[in-house]
């Protein structure tokens, strides 16, 4: 039986989605978006240098295939192999969505989205926040940036001491707060106590965004929260656990699964979370899960349309995999995948609605094709011989 880790390299989409049509990065559709093979072209053309040079180099991901994958998921024909192309039934493009759809579990309803005008948020909202912060006013109110608006609402917000809340066009609520002149345990337990509102609307998070700094300088820190709603079935760590098997969480798989089905969650910046993953591939109990999110490509590169870093990013992932893959036991599985696509070429700042590559050490190299997100907990859940419930 081994052990099984299942690694999602966030926002890393391959094209090809059959419904991208029906979603939008502002008025353009996410037809034709393909967060992996855009970057690919970008450093072939010379497009991608801050930091980095020349063509894409992820020698290990394309070993497992992720270019017949990408071809797969785009309408070529290729020979089959152990890498697959998922499609997501779920409706959304979001952290949600795609995780608990990769553990099992398709989301049952549509999400909540404020409207992309100002104010976003209607009274009841703005109210709950203001009577958890104990203020009487709230700063933002609209969708943006993270960092547009921490740039051009901090000052004020120090001054005035009301939160910043605002959205993106995703199902989101987002609180950005000084540590030092707020405070972060406030900001937390303020998220946490507005999140069942936000959550009885479907909206999918609340998101603690804390910085520090001064006027013209405001930067973000690490310690970002997810309140995230409770899946409404059991998942794939659960299913584990109901084994009597140990399930490990890396990174912000605990918020996005409000830290339910998880034995012990590890955290921190993307390259500390590495050196997690390394650490249980040689520490991992047998029969265990080890579930892993990689969240950087997402929120440093892809959201801030940063080509260049997004591809250092990937090229710092590809050389960590060789060590991972050779640590693997006789017996393990390892699974990489992604929960949407952020294609850093596109409109906007927003995901991209995209297939995902299934790419697979160990396991028996069975072939793949084209699969759904769903069957990605079914992979994993063969391997370790649990059911589902």
């Amino acid at each position: 039986m081994g052990r099984a880790f299942l690694v999602v390299i966030d926002s890393v989409g391959i094209g090809g989605a059959p419904d991208a049509d029906a979603y939008f990065n502002g008025t353009v559709p996410d037809t034709g978006a393909n967060t992996l093979g855009h970057i690919l072209e970008a450093c072939a053309a010379g497009q991608a240098e801050d930091g980095r040079s020349g063509p894409l180099a992820i020698p290990n991901m394309i070993e497992m295939g992720v270019l017949d994958a990408m071809a797969l998921a785009n309408g070529a024909q290729v020979a089959p192999g152990p890498f697959g192309a998922a499609t997501e039934q779920s409706r959304g493009k979001d952290t949600p969505s795609g995780h608990w759809e990769l553990a099992g579990v398709p989301v049952p309803w549509d999400w909540h989205y404020f409207p992309d005008t100002q104010p976003a948020f209607p009274p009841e909202v703005v109210e709950a926040v203001c009577a958890a912060a104990g203020v009487d006013g709230i700063l933002g109110n609209c969708h943006a940036s993270g960092t547009d608006i921490m740039a051009a609402c901090g000052a004020e917000h120090i001054r005035t001491g009301y939160p910043i809340c605002y959205t993106s066009a995703d199902s989101v609520f987002q609180i950005a707060a000084h540590e030092d002149h707020f405070g972060l345990d406030r900001l937390l337990d303020l998220c946490r106590a507005v999140a069942p509102v936000l959550h009885d609307m479907r909206v999918g998070r609340v998101i603690a965004r804390p910085f520090v700094g001064l006027e013209g300088a405001f930067e973000r820190t690490t310690n970002r929260r997810d309140f995230a709603i409770t899946p409404p079935a059991p998942i794939l760590s659960n299913w584990v656990q109901d084994s009597g098997a140990r399930v490990y969480g890396i990174g912000k798989v605990g918020d996005i699964f409000s830290q339910q089905g998880f034995d012990e969650v590890r955290e921190g910046t993307d390259a500390a979370l590495m050196e997690h993953l390394s650490d249980l591939v040689g520490e991992a109990e047998e029969g265990s899960l080890t579930f892993a999110n990689f969240v950087e490509f997402d929120s440093l590169y892809g959201h801030r349309r940063d080509v260049s870093g997004y591809a250092r990013h990937l090229e710092w992932f590809d050389r960590a995999l060789g060590p991972l893959c050779a640590g693997l036991r006789p017996g393990d599985l390892l699974v990489i995948t992604a929960d949407h696509g952020n294609d850093p070429t596109w409109v906007g700042t927003d995901h991209t609605r995209e297939r995902v590559p299934v790419l697979v050490a160990g396991g028996g190299g069975a072939p793949l094709g084209l699969m759904g997100f769903i069957d990605v907990a079914a992979l994993v859940a063969r391997h370790l011989g649990v059911r589902p419930r």
